[in-house]
């Protein structure tokens, strides 16, 4: 069954670039992407760029709406994902406690729907 992982952080709490604790968070992920691809269940992941260059779309009353940033108000934000084929949802979850930002962030495993609609 595939999982996606959503990676949320609070750019507050999170490690600042160029520190020791950064480094060690980035290779705690790639510790983390080498263990999946070892195990041979990462089917895809990366990271996202910042908020600021969101755009949310919605439809009202017929129109096309566009604002910038995300849709929700929140002190967390979509970071990144893994998408990962595993048996069942403990697997699942032992892969996303791979993940370092769930330290001081949300690993959200999700299932993925069943069906491939670009056919």
């Amino acid at each position: 069954m595939k999982y996606m992982l959503l990676i949320y952080n609070d750019p507050a709490q999170e490690p600042a670039y160029g520190t020791p604790a950064f480094d060690e968070m980035m290779g705690g992920y790639f510790a983390a992407n080498e263990r999946m691809k070892a195990d041979g269940v990462l089917r895809a992941g990366e990271g996202l760029q910042g908020v600021e260059t969101a755009t949310s779309l919605r439809i009202k009353g017929g129109r096309v709406e566009t604002m910038d940033g995300p849709f929700a108000e929140t002190r967390e934000h979509l970071g990144g994902y893994y998408v990962i084929d595993v048996p069942d949802l403990d697997a699942a979850l032992g892969y996303a406690a791979l993940i370092p930002s769930a330290r001081f962030g949300t690993i959200e495993v999700r299932p993925l729907m069943d069906y491939d609609p670009a056919g």
